[in-house]
Order: C-alpha cells, then structure tokens, then sequence
C-alpha cells in the first residue's frame, strides 16, 4: 500500500435537490456527516455523480462552500473543477484553495475533438496558476475525451504540480499507467469502486466511489492496508453485485446510487433535476435485493 499524502476512500458527494429544485442544504449536510462518520480518507465533490454538467458556475460554487463548511478540516477536501475554459477553471481553484481545499481534480473542456496537445496545454495552463496540487480526471469512457499515458508522463514533467491522477478505467489500465508514469502521480480510480481491491493492487493510493457504499469501502482498504487481502477480497465480493448494477451508466448511478444514499441516510423522497433517468420497480427491486445488508449512515 502507497504512503502517498492523499489516499484512501473518497467519495463523491451527490447533489440532492429539494421538491423546488434548488440544492438542498439540508441534505448534502446529512450526507457529509454521514460519510464522516463511516470513517472515510477524504469527501470529494464536483464530479459527474455531483452532476455537475447540470449546475450553474454559482451551483458548484455554493456545493463547494458547503462541503468545506461541513468537512470542516476532519479530512481533506477533493473538489472536481469543471468549467468549460481555462479562465474559468483557474478562477475555480482559486475559490478551491480559498475554501481550504486540499487539492483540485481537473475535467477536461468539452471539445471532443481537441487533440492531446492541446489538452496538455489547457491542463498547464490552469495547474501554473493554482495554489493546490491539481489532479486530472482521464474519465473517456464517461467524458468522450483523454490524455494516453505517454501524455501524462509528459504532463507531469512539464508541470510538477501536475501529480495525481482520477483514472476511471479496469484494474489492468491503472497497472499500466502507474508503470508508463514511473511513479509519478498519486493515483485513484472512480467507477464506484467496482475494481477496488485490484486496483489497490495494481498500484492505486485510493478510490472515489460514491457515497453508497463508503462504510464498506472504507472497511476493504483498511484490510488491504493492514495486509488482510483474503478479508478484502471477502468484503469485497459481498459488495460487487451492487456496485455492477449501480455503475451501469452515470446516468443509472445517479438514478439508483442517489436513492440507495438517500435511504441509508434517512431523507426523504430523492427529487431529480430533470431530464434524469427514473427508477422502475424492477430496478429498485434489484437494488434493494443486493444492498438489504446495507443498514443506516
């Protein structure tokens, strides 16, 4: 296991929304205390399960103050930067480092088509103006646009600060990437933790799920830090079934992962922002079949 400053299970704070469809304060308080209190490495917030391509520049703003209020120091503080230019980007971190962030998670701009040069150039140019460690999420599968490995060799030589990496991708792709980056970076894998124990192994200092799970999670590192990997694989396994179904899509996740959270913590109906995927009977059936174990936050 990694001694990499940053590690452990981050998760992924979604974004709950009252019956008038603004941010629920409420809500998004219940669920950083309630990951808190599972015992997690850190809170991350802005990604695609914050559903962040569905908030204003002052939404992510107030989600970022939020969670700050709320982490409150316990543990350090990821926040996923998505705005749409460099500008505005390095505006955003700036807010980040203000907040008291402990460092920031880049998403790419949304041009498919942009080449890898340019998107080396557009990361430097937002990293040389930031006073956090910057990380990048290469998320293509879910995003449509990435950075090779070769790319982020190069990256992190031209721009030190440059050091940590959101991969969204297999166990056998973070291998890789840890061995074509030399160390480089401090590495955590999303996917809602579906490949958590082989990740670790392939070289992962920790995962960004989402909040569903977490105590779980949290329960699986640790074995695999204190060198328990029969446990880890036990627990894990436990917990697969449920994290396949959940990572069908963003959309999906964001369908039944939101709700299962919202169960575990107590709250009451889960409203959308819409256009948003809608829960069948079946599917609440199936989540509710592979997360009966699951009791309270």
């Amino acid at each position: 296991m990694s001694e990499a400053k940053f590690h452990g299970i981050y998760p992924m704070l979604y974004a709950f929304f009252d019956e008038n469809g603004a941010l629920d304060r409420d809500a998004m308080r219940a669920q950083v205390r309630g990951a808190l209190a599972q015992g997690v490495h850190g809170i991350a917030v802005g990604g695609l399960a914050t559903e962040t391509n569905k908030l204003s520049t002052e939404e992510r703003a107030t989600l970022m103050a939020w969670a700050a209020e709320d982490v409150d120091g316990q543990v350090p503080l990821s926040i996923t930067i998505a705005e749409n230019n460099a500008a505005g980007q390095t505006a955003m971190t700036k807010l980040a480092g203000e907040l008291g962030a402990a460092w920031v998670v880049l998403q790419p701009p949304p041009v498919r088509g942009a080449s890898e040069s340019e998107l080396i150039r557009f990361y430097g140019a937002v990293a040389d103006q930031s006073p956090l460690p910057v990380g990048i999420q290469n998320a293509p599968e879910y995003i449509g646009i990435g950075v090779s490995n070769a790319g982020f060799a190069d990256l992190h030589r031209r721009h030190p600060n440059i050091s940590i990496l959101k991969a969204e991708g297999p166990a056998t792709y973070i291998a890789a990437l840890a061995a074509d980056t030399d160390g480089a970076y401090t590495l955590f894998n999303g996917r809602n933790g579906m490949e958590l124990v082989d990740s670790l192994r392939a070289g992962c200092d920790g995962m960004i799920p989402g909040v569903d799970a977490c105590d779980r999670q949290v329960a699986i590192y640790e074995a695999m830090a204190r060198g328990d990997s029969e446990e880890a694989d036990r627990a894990f396994a436990e917990i697969l079934p449920l994290l396949s179904f959940l990572m069908t899509s963003i959309d999906h996740l964001l369908c039944y992962g939101k709700r299962l959270t919202a169960r575990r913590l107590g709250l009451g109906p889960v409203h959308d922002r819409m256009p948003a995927q809608q829960p069948t009977d079946f599917g609440l059936e199936i989540m509710n079949r592979w997360s009966k174990d699951l009791g309270v936050f």
